[in-house]
């Protein structure tokens, strides 16, 4: 299987990689030549950001111009795993130059999140994820080789290229929604970013901080509290846990906090009872999730579309992962349109400035990916 020639000939079609990180996506490769909905086992799976507007009854007021539908299954006709294949080798494709366009200044984000502040202060929000937009039109990528480029400086556990039609997911993503094994179902949020060091003394001193960080541990628990809640909609009376709080995993960009959330479900709990309970996820929501969803849809400058969604493939026997959409390029091939995201959790303890240099720091391996 030659997966530069045979990528591209297909409606749909997708590729996971775990680069051989120890938790993360079953390495495989699927094409489908059309869209079957509705399908809750042995099948890919998508959704926008904007799914939320029918889980809770919300509305957008901005529509993002990438285009993505709101919730995609589709069933392989074609599967391959790998390791044996060698999908990831350096591609011919052509290189292209990006001059991306930042949606939101520095100046507007500091008065955008001071706004924020104030909501938190007067007890409206404890917590939100506030995200910035980068964009460029009218160009044309090499969505294979800008994904090899990616994954080669950020070997994320939930690595992916997604072929939706005209539209592209390219996503080095390190953070997992969900995870189903049997009855248990496992989340992971992330919230607390710190940069890596130069030396490995350095990199050692950058993550102690990180881990003894009170902001970043109240931004943490904070989520946790949340996920915790979205889980006992599903969860057997008193299986709800926290395997792991604050702890610190590391990747080639960044080091991140993660807490472990996990619960062992009803009995007859499907797939969108699942999706139902705890799209979208915390970590791109904020506390409470409900308001700062309707803050998000009103300060944000764009429509998220696809960023903050999830995609994964759910198994014949219903077991399924699923990671968040961030770090993330998404691109319109037939509009020749792309943009990232990138966003911060904005707390009472936030300072405006270090929130806006954590986008920048989460933003830095796409822009290279697309700029160089």
């Amino acid at each position: 299987m030659n997966i530069q020639e045979e990528f591209p000939r297909h409606k749909f079609a997708a590729i996971l990689t775990h680069n051989d990180l120890p938790n993360g996506f079953e390495n495989g490769v699927y094409f489908a030549e059309k869209n079957e909905k509705n399908h809750s086992s042995d099948s890919f799976f998508f959704c926008n950001y904007d799914l939320k507007n029918k889980i809770e009854n919300l509305s957008s007021k901005k529509k993002s111009p990438l285009g993505f539908e709101d919730l995609i299954f589709f069933k392989p006709h074609k599967k391959k795993s790998f390791p044996d294949l060698n999908v990831l080798r350096s591609s011919s494709g052509k290189k292209h130059k990006i001059t991306l366009n930042e949606k939101t200044s520095r100046e507007e984000y500091i008065s955008t999140v001071k706004k924020l502040k104030q909501h938190i202060q007067q007890g409206d929000i404890y917590e939100i994820n506030y995200c910035i937009t980068f964009e460029a039109k009218n160009i044309a990528i090499d969505p294979l080789s800008t994904f090899q480029k990616l994954n080669s400086i950020s070997r994320a556990p939930y690595s992916a290229l997604v072929k939706l039609d005209d539209k592209y997911i390219i996503s080095a993503s390190p953070e997992l929604f969900l995870s189903k094994r049997g009855n248990k179902l496992i989340s992971k949020p992330i919230k607390g970013t710190g940069k890596r060091g130069v030396t490995s003394k350095d990199d050692e001193k950058l993550k102690t901080e990180l881990f003894q960080s009170i902001k970043e541990r109240t931004e943490n628990v904070m989520i946790v509290d949340v996920v915790r809640n979205d889980l006992s909609r599903l969860a057997k009376k008193g299986s709800v846990s926290v395997e792991k709080l604050y702890d610190i995993e590391s990747y080639l960009q960044v080091h991140q906090m993660v807490s472990t959330i996990s619960c062992e479900l009803k009995e007859n709990t499907s797939f969108n009872d699942i999706i139902k309970a705890t799209f979208p996820m915390a970590s791109m929501t904020g506390a409470p999730k409900i308001r700062a969803m309707e803050l998000i849809d009103d300060l944000e400058t764009n429509s998220r579309g696809p960023y903050s969604g999830c995609i994964g493939y759910i198994k014949e026997n219903g077991d399924f992962d699923l990671s968040v959409l961030i770090r993330s390029i998404f691109y319109n091939e037939s509009e020749k349109y792309l943009s990232f995201s990138v966003g911060s959790a904005i707390t009472s303890l936030c300072d405006p400035e270090q929130e806006y240099e954590e986008c920048l720091l989460k933003a830095a391996a796409m822009k290279k990916v697309l700029e160089e």
